[in-house]
């Protein structure tokens, strides 16, 4: 049985019209309604028009927010060599080889938000998919997590670099930053998420593209956005 809403979140529910905002009036509303009291983080949502059941109408990629996210993510490299005083140097929070990759299967271990590894140690990786894989944290190449330029990695995920992947029934879940941004700093980071993922429109794919998008606080409720204009910079 559903969990009937708060008073404080049906308080800030009923300040939200039942129509389309653009998305800088959508930012401003969701700043409005905030009531926790922790800073919370805003989220875009994108029903996109794609079968993700299909490889062609996959769409994923990553984009550096200007702004960053707020947090600086903790970053663990894996590699090898000469790449670990590069992983050091660089501000990786956690650094090592196999013993990295032992200490994840045995103890689960977690502690990171981002993990970057070289392609000499992706064999070793495989291991871990099952760990890592459910979580988003496992090395790609397409994500620039799997590369030599070990400090540019590193630097892209502390700058705020976001990985959108679109889920199972066709939707893309990203952050964008926190409540308490500058207005501005926010619709920024927003619209440069969006823009990302209409670029990384598929092929394959027909029909209209973005369906809605919903802009919303971790413990708010949604506000939906015109969509008319992105549809139209995909026509």
């Amino acid at each position: 049985m559903a969990r009937k809403p708060g008073k404080k979140y049906t308080a800030a529910a009923n300040q939200i019209e039942a129509r389309p905002y653009s998305l800088n009036e959508a930012i401003t509303l969701v700043q409005k309604v905030k009531f926790s009291k922790f800073d919370e983080t805003v989220e875009v949502h994108m029903r996109l028009g794609v079968d993700p059941k299909h490889a062609d109408q996959m769409v994923r990629g990553t984009v550096v927010l200007p702004n960053g996210l707020g947090k600086s993510k903790r970053v663990l490299v894996i590699a090898s060599g000469d790449k670990l005083r590069e992983a050091e140097a660089a501000g990786a929070d956690f650094f090592g080889g196999e013993e990295m990759v032992e200490k994840i299967q045995k103890e689960n271990w977690l502690d990171y938000e981002a993990v970057i590894a070289t392609p000499d140690m992706m064999r070793s990786m495989a291991r871990l998919g099952k760990i890592l894989g459910p979580r988003g944290l496992m090395p790609n190449p397409k994500t620039g997590t799997v590369t030599t330029d070990i400090a540019k990695a590193i630097q892209e995920v502390k700058a705020g670099k976001v990985e959108f992947r679109v889920d199972k029934t066709g939707v893309i879940h990203a952050p964008v930053g926190k409540v308490g941004f500058d207005n501005d700093k926010l619709v920024e980071n927003a619209s440069t998420l969006i823009n990302a993922v209409l670029k990384a429109k598929p092929a394959a794919a027909k029909g209209k593209y973005v369906r809605s998008v919903t802009v919303c606080s971790t413990m708010g409720p949604g506000v939906h956005l015109d969509v008319t204009n992105y549809n139209q910079k995909q026509a």
